[in-house]
This record gives structure tokens, C-alpha cells and sequence, in this order.
């Protein structure tokens, strides 16, 4: 459900700006961000929520990204007890033992050469689709990556921002 008023946004729109902020900064961990998100409240629709986010996102610079990937853990290594961690990768759940050690070593081998995590919207993704993603990537030059890693965050702030606007009760 994308349009209309739904339950999650109302709560979201009519919360306090502390609350509304805390919200915020579960979906993306950048300041910024979240600061331009909360000045346009009310959002009549879920899909004026996802075109602020996108507007927001096109903004940051290279510091705001930085402090919003600081939100992400390595893939393969979800955040002990955060189920939206572990939910997002999924995919790498039943990942063999090989393939997480070798995600290991590309993500320290793209950490070295990028200075941050490895980011990748990975809903939906297998462990080898996101290997794959990443091979190609640590070959990226600094300004080629940092854009990709901007367009998966405004992937995965979407996908949050939609269970915010969907959630029936904020437990």
C-alpha cells in the first residue's frame, strides 16, 4: 500500500518531532537526512514520504553519506538482535561457509580500498548475487561508488519507509 493515509504514517505524521526523529533514524542513520524528512511533515501519502526521501537522499553529501552507512553492517554480519538487519539479509542466511568467507574477505578488501562498509540493498538478493555485486564493485573508482551506494540507500530507506507507513501499531 503506497497511497493514501495509512495507519503508520498518521502515527508518524501526528508524533512527537523526538519520536518522529527516533523513526527516522532507525530508516537511515544520516542527520540530514532525517532533519529534511521531519521539516515537511504531514505526508498526505506514503508516496509523497518516498519522493522527500529521494529528494533528501539526491542532497547529502559525501559526510552525510559516510554517517548514514554507519547504520549498515557488513554483509553476512547482521547486527546481533536487530531483526531488520537479519531481515534484510536474509540471503545470507543459508550461505555456505565458503561463501561467507569469501564475503568476509571482500568486504574487508572494499572497507580498505573505500574507507566503509560494503552498502547493497539486499531484500530479496542470494549470498552470490551480492558476492557478485561486490566483485564488480571494489573495481568502482571513489565517485562511481559513492553514487551507487547513494541509490541503494534511497532503495533501502523505501523499503523501511514502507513498513513506517504500513505499521498498525507502533509495539
Amino acid at each position: 500500500m503506497t497511497s493514501g493515509t495509512t495507519p503508520g504514517l498518521t502515527r508518524f505524521n501526528t508524533s512527537a518531532d523526538s519520536e518522529a526523529l527516533a523513526a527516522l533514524h532507525e530508516v537511515c542513520s544520516s542527520s540530514a537526512w532525517g532533519s529534511k524528512i521531519l521539516a515537511q511533515r504531514p505526508y498526505s501519502t506514503a508516496e509523497a514520504l518516498f519522493l522527500a526521501s529521494d529528494a533528501a537522499m539526491a542532497e547529502l553529501t559525501a559526510e552525510d553519506l559516510a554517517e548514514a552507512m554507519t547504520g549498515h553492517p557488513p554483509i553476512g554480519r547482521p547486527k546481533a538482535g536487530d531483526p531488520t538487519s537479519s531481515r534484510e539479509q536474509s540471503g545470507m542466511a543459508g550461505a555456505s561457509a565458503e561463501l561467507k568467507a569469501e564475503m568476509l574477505e571482500l568486504n574487508l578488501a572494499y572497507q580498505d580500498s573505500f574507507g566503509h562498509v560494503f552498502l547493497i540493498c539486499a531484500t530479496g538478493q542470494t549470498g552470490e548475487q551480492m558476492r557478485d555485486a561486490l566483485r564488480k564493485r571494489i573495481e568502482n573508482s571513489p565517485e562511481e561508488e559513492r553514487e551507487i551506494v547513494r541509490a541503494e540507500l534511497g532503495k533501502i530507506n523505501r523499503i523501511r519507509l514502507t513498513r513506517l507507513a504500513e505499521e498498525e501499531s507502533s509495539a
